[in-house]
């Protein structure tokens, strides 16, 4: 399924000194900028115990279907733009790598469970807030919430493949 409109941008990943007794440092997302062309892997800034480096440019793509969770983004404070790292196949530059960037929150989410995926948001630039609501001001529809009926229940002397039971058998 192809994009009804996507942007580029710049991520910032950073890597952190932390006291847990298994891992002496960790990966996170730190922000995202306009497109950049730098070389993955730049030193972009230090301080005590952290280390930025630019990450590399992912696109964010909008869909039609999804402004629901646009709209869910761009009513909590700050909109965030949910970044997520993968470990890196080449952890001699950088042990995590960008690997998706996302304004939908259900979509990120759906990044979170069960593996070795690093996601968090990080607050949306004007640019792209200003570019994320224009576009759902244009595509979002106002969909009314429809109850879905239950299916029919089948009889107790039918089991689920419409046969009698075993006459031995007593279903309850």
């Amino acid at each position: 399924m192809s994009a009804d409109a996507v942007m580029p941008v710049s991520v910032v990943i950073e890597r952190r000194e932390t006291d847990n007794q298994w891992d002496d440092h960790l990966w996170r997302p730190a922000g995202v900028l306009p497109r950049a062309d730098l070389e993955r892997g730049k030193l972009l800034a230090e301080g005590e115990g952290w280390t930025q480096y630019y990450g590399g440019v992912l696109d964010i793509e909008l869909f039609r279907g999804e402004t629901d969770g646009y709209r869910t983004n761009l009513s909590q404070n700050p909109p965030l733009v949910y970044i997520v790292l993968r470990r890196s196949a080449d952890a001699e530059v950088l042990e995590f790598e960008p690997f998706m960037a996302t304004v939908c929150p259900y979509e990120a989410m759906s990044y979170s469970e069960g593996n070795d995926d690093v996601v968090e948001g990080v607050p949306m630039p004007p640019e792209v807030m200003e570019w994320l609501r224009e576009f759902v001001a244009l595509h979002h529809v106002d969909r009314p919430f429809v109850k879905r009926k239950n299916k029919r229940q089948k009889g107790k002397e039918e089991n689920e493949r419409g046969r009698q039971p075993h006459p031995g058998r007593v279903l309850s």
